[in-house]
């Protein structure tokens, strides 16, 4: 009888000690899958995605204290950056987009925005290595009468690129990119010049 008990005792040791390891077995298994090289590239290719998203974007970080009740932003023709200044004085700041001059206590003119792209450097079999991406807005701030409230001014911007041949849908996502992202930043420097002006006395 004690030796019966014994043996049932040492059976259902074992088969704990079975259904542990085939626990640890499987978890080690799930473990290694969520680790799997598909699944790392999904993950990285998740974050590439929602980075570039953010950076679609413009982003007012704060307030801006301009001081015009209201104001118009008028360029000869379509232009990505007067709708992104608008849409940065909406949403960050106290001043009114209006549609008339009439309506506006300032009015800021896009005189010219354009895109440029310049070789940097070659290399020694004269392919293309480095381009510099040069971003430019033209502007004047004035009254609704047209008298200037600051003088003209220009906002340039600077971007430095690598190159390669080999990449040319990557390099022009690349570069897109970072025209974007001059764009952006030229709004920004808008709002802080807008900031410093003061109105017609």
């Amino acid at each position: 009888m004690l030796r019966t008990e014994k043996i049932r005792r040492e059976e259902n040791s074992r088969t704990r000690v079975g259904m542990s390891g085939n626990v640890l077995r499987r978890g080690s298994s799930v473990f290694n899958s969520v680790l799997s090289p598909r699944t790392s590239v999904l993950v990285i290719a998740i974050l590439v995605i929602a980075m570039t998203l953010s950076a679609c974007g413009f982003q007012l970080r704060g307030q801006a204290s301009i001081p015009f009740e209201t104001m118009r932003v008028e360029t000869p023709a379509f232009s990505a950056f007067a709708n992104d200044l608008e849409r940065a004085i909406r949403s960050g700041s106290k001043t009114r987009i209006v549609d008339s001059r009439d309506q506006a206590e300032a009015v800021v003119q896009i005189v010219g925005e354009s895109q440029e792209k310049h070789i940097l450097s070659l290399s020694s079999g004269g392919r293309v290595r480095e381009f510099e991406l040069r971003y430019r807005v033209a502007y004047r701030l004035t009254d609704r009468a047209g008298t200037d409230l600051a003088s003209p001014g220009e906002i340039v911007l600077r971007r430095d690129m690598t190159y390669d041949d080999t990449l040319v849908l990557a390099k022009e996502s690349e570069e897109a990119l970072l025209f974007r992202d001059m764009r952006t930043d030229a709004v920004r420097q808008m709002l802080r010049r807008l900031s410093v002006a003061r109105p017609a006395s």
